[in-house]
């Protein structure tokens, strides 16, 4: 199914919104060189379709928390069953069917000690279609998280970026993980629906003060906790083909190859992990041809690079937290 891509002016108003997810439609209007107006309705048409949103996400290692990424091989057909039922599911964030659709990858999240009850493959459906499943946990994130593709676009120029980052709180190093309480927690649920939520809606949904809600934002971004992102179709752009890689690096060459792959126009996100292949990626690109020359050129050329797989994504079961029908 080819679908209508992003005009201009909107994939500059993703950009935008990648920079700052809750710059004032005002602010986005004046470095768009539009009127607020016509910034307001055009998010309002993205988001009503289903086009494009901001939300409001968190990052688990800053909450002392562990990711990971799960390979679950099905049998033909148990894997759509079985990836709809793990979308259900809280702590799994976005899952793909790959590899012909016998294969699904999928983020999850869990505590750093888990106990009986949380367990996380303890919890995965339970049927013998289930052939084979791995779970890698991520232990750095290289590229990823805020930093969407939209920020490698290059559509707005420096001034404009510099105009939307300004009032962005920079994030304080932390050595520990953030603690959190009940009120963050209730304004974090609610940014995660929506992370454009109006100050004073916010405070009514959750029953804190709007001042309160102000400063527990504002403390919970310079922690690093909370981070905003456009979550949109990718092949309403140029690059909607995604392709899952996993790698096997020399470990001495892991830091260099993963700041090399993170640095191509085309990943997504890269991720030190554990398990058999120590450095995943998701990209994207306009085909199976661009894909053939990414792994055989820069990819092979990482510093370190032993072996090198990769799966097309067939479809998007869930993405960015919410379930989706997308092929």
């Amino acid at each position: 199914m080819i679908l209508d891509r992003f005009e201009p002016l909107d994939q500059q108003l993703l950009q935008a919104l990648q920079l700052d997810g809750r710059a004032s439609f005002r602010l986005l209007g004046q470095v768009l060189g539009v009127s607020d107006q016509t910034v307001a309705r055009r998010y309002a048409k993205l988001r009503s379709a289903g086009r494009a949103r901001v939300l409001g996400l968190t990052d688990p290692l800053r909450l002392g928390e562990v990711s990971w990424v799960l390979r679950i091989r099905t049998t033909p057909d148990a894997a759509l069953p079985v990836a709809q039922a793990l979308a259900r599911r809280e702590d799994t964030s976005w899952i793909h069917l790959t590899s012909g659709g016998t294969e699904i990858v999928c983020s999850a999240r869990s505590p750093l000690v888990q106990d009986d009850d949380s367990l996380l493959l303890a919890k995965l459906p339970r049927t013998q279609r289930i052939v084979d499943l791995s779970a890698q946990q991520v232990l750095h994130v290289f590229h990823g998280l805020a930093e969407s593709p939209l920020l490698k676009s290059g559509i707005l120029g420096p001034d404009q970026v510099a105009a939307l980052t300004a009032g962005v709180p920079l994030v304080e190093p932390r050595d520990s993980p953030v603690v959190t309480d009940e009120v963050d927690a209730a304004v974090l649920d609610v940014l995660a629906i929506d992370g454009r939520v109006p100050v004073e809606e916010l405070g009514a949904r959750t029953g804190v003060p709007t001042s309160t809600v102000r400063r527990r934002m504002d403390a919970l971004r310079r922690a690093g906790v909370l981070y905003y992102d456009v979550d949109f179709d990718p092949r309403r752009r140029d690059t909607g083909y995604p392709t899952m890689v996993w790698l096997s690096i020399a470990p001495a060459d892991l830091p260099a190859a993963g700041e090399q792959l993170a640095a191509l126009p085309e990943s997504a996100f890269v991720a030190a992990t554990t398990g058999r292949t120590n450095l995943y990626a998701s990209l994207l690109s306009s085909g199976s041809t661009e894909v053939y020359q990414l792994i055989s050129g820069p990819l092979a050329a990482l510093p370190g690079v032993r072996d090198i797989e990769s799966a097309p994504v067939l479809r998007a079961v869930k993405a960015a937290g919410s379930l989706t029908g997308r092929p």
